[in-house]
């Protein structure tokens, strides 16, 4: 028996139990994380649209701003493409804006160009996402 050779000798974890001591504390903050706060500017949601281009070839629906903030919320709640789109378009109409979205294969194409950008791990605690006319603060 492989398993039974040498278990006089092998490691043993302690099993610790996580008590919890102060349940009002423990409560307010699993409720907090379900809380959620955006914050969308004005001139972000009017830069929506893509400007014209003069160059030959397809024009673009919408503008790295629009990218950026799906690809945003893609990376912080750890969504699929095609969540993210969903997820997208229901926060654009809880805001009460016409808006349309980028769909999952624009954005799989367009991600390219903010690769280097993206942070690669969101940092534990909170974190405000803040979209103005530029781009993501």
């Amino acid at each position: 028996m492989p398993f039974k050779h040498n278990a006089d000798r092998r490691h043993r974890i302690p099993k610790v139990r996580y008590r919890v001591q102060n349940w009002p504390v423990y409560e307010a903050g699993l409720k907090r994380r379900g809380d959620l706060t955006l914050w969308l500017d004005e001139d972000a949601l009017s830069g929506w649209q893509a400007p014209r281009r003069s160059t030959p070839g397809g024009q673009a629906w919408y503008s790295d701003a629009a990218i950026e903030l799906v690809l945003m919320l893609r990376l912080v709640f750890h969504l699929a493409l095609r969540q993210a789109e969903g997820f997208a378009a229901s926060v654009l109409r809880l805001f009460g804006q016409a808006l349309r979205v980028p769909d999952h294969t624009t954005l799989s194409r367009r991600s390219r160009n903010f690769a280097g950008r993206q942070p690669r791990m969101v940092p534990n605690g909170a974190l405000h996402l803040v979209i103005d006319s530029t781009g993501l603060l």
